[in-house]
């Protein structure tokens, strides 16, 4: 079996105690239900909150900024005069993220009210980006997310509203939400991006598999191109796991310009629909490609409510596989979250975000304006810099102070 077709980094199979959990845990369950609100055992437990997992979208943001290296190579979407081999390299960008979570498994952190992750890029032509993620709502849980690139300008916003439902044998996840990509030196010119659905099958027998299912779409109306994608679910007597099958078409005419296939996991090919000669080329390969770092400060430039700081103790527990710890840790964090709502309400008070707002369209905002941000890029760096890293006391966050946290320190390192 080649290395294309091996689902072995998205299958788990739990011992016969974790089975146990397991079984009494859904025993509880009815078919459907909202699941958002169960506190699931340490053991399926990813060491990284959902605020951090979602800049899993970001690991390869070269295919939005990185000079051309010809038309399927590493495209510079937002510098391209083509609108169609921009559009392309949003959507080779967009399917390049799904490939990267944990062996197995595994549910990321709930993270909980206010809580947020910071970080930011540096990419190899001395450019960068900065990022941050919040947790706007608990229930339902919303997460909030805003990225920008000063030099490229480029701007990413969006929030996630997950929601697991119980299915049998299967959990399912439910991404809601929306994202938009802003190429800020072409206005009006908008990428807007649905997300497929996440299924965990297994979980009362056979092998636990990752799966991604349903459709999902990138559409930008001002140059008339949407790309509708199926992530393919495998069946139980037939098929393969991680297909795909897209089109990038025009919305006015229909017209089929590209088709593409694969697998979301490993390789995936795109073919010309206006050659009729044309044959498939490879548009995204994950064994090639190179994950762009980021970069977060150590847990001690970390507030309190910051994700990885907030949940050090848990991770620690985790990667040491002391369950018993880990569930010790999660509850007294759980609990402080129900001890801070019940303050809220003897205050007669409601929760603000930090970063971003609801407004009129449903849709959460950064407060930072998109469009009032500087076009030159020094300036740009420190307006977005200042409303990212700055402390409630004003001082800024220190992202080349040495890790000298102890919990930090003794923690082993990710396996």
């Amino acid at each position: 079996m080649s290395k294309h077709d091996d689902n072995a980094a998205a299958e788990e199979e739990l011992g016969d105690e974790s089975k146990s959990i397991i079984f009494s845990m859904i025993s509880q369950f009815t078919r459907d239900m909202d699941l958002s609100r169960i506190t699931f055992p340490t053991f399926v437990l990813e060491p990284r909150s959902f605020t951090e997992r979602v800049t899993d979208f970001m690991s390869h943001p070269d295919f939005l900024i990185r000079q051309a290296q010809g038309i399927w190579g590493l495209l510079d979407a937002s510098k391209s005069d083509d609108p169609v081999q921009r559009f392309v390299g949003v959507v080779k960008y967009y399917m390049s993220g799904w490939h990267i979570h944990p062996r197995g498994v595994k549910k990321p952190y709930n993270p909980i009210l206010g809580e947020f992750f910071r970080s930011q890029y540096e990419f190899d032509d001395a450019s960068g980006a900065y990022f941050v993620a919040e947790q706007v709502s608990h229930h339902p849980p919303i997460t909030a997310m805003f990225y920008h690139s000063p030099e490229h300008r480029i701007a990413i916003e969006g929030d996630l509203r997950p929601l697991s439902r119980f299915q049998g044998n299967s959990v399912g996840m439910l991404l809601g939400g929306y994202a938009k990509i802003h190429f800020l030196d072409r206005p009006g010119e908008i990428y807007e991006v649905t997300y497929p659905n996440m299924y965990a099958r297994g979980i009362l027998f056979g092998k636990m598999v990752l799966e991604l299912g349903e459709m999902s779409t990138v559409t930008c109306k001002h140059n008339d191109l949407v790309f509708e994608v199926e992530f393919k679910t495998k069946g139980i007597l037939w098929g393969a796991y991680n297909q795909i099958a897209g089109k990038i078409r025009r919305i006015s005419t229909n017209e089929t310009l590209f088709e593409i296939s694969g697998n979301w996991q490993t390789a995936m090919y795109i073919t010309d629909k206006r050659t009729s000669s044309a044959k498939p080329e490879v548009l995204f390969d994950s064994s090639s490609e190179h994950v762009v770092p980021q970069h977060v400060a150590c847990a001690s430039e970390q507030e309190p409510n910051e994700s990885r700081n907030l949940w050090k103790h848990v991770t620690k527990a985790i990667r040491e596989n002391n369950l018993n710890a880990a569930t010790t840790q999660k509850s007294a964090i759980e609990e402080q979250q129900r001890e801070h709502v019940k303050e809220r309400e003897a205050q007669g008070t409601r929760f603000e975000p930090r970063f971003f707002q609801l407004e009129i369209d449903g849709n959460y905002h950064p407060k930072l304006v998109i469009n009032d941000i500087p076009k030159e890029p020094e300036a740009a760096k420190q307006r977005v810099s200042q409303w990212i890293f700055a402390k409630p006391d004003g001082s800024m966050q220190d992202m080349d102070r040495s890790e000298d946290d102890p919990v930090v320190l003794a923690t082993p390192h990710k396996r």
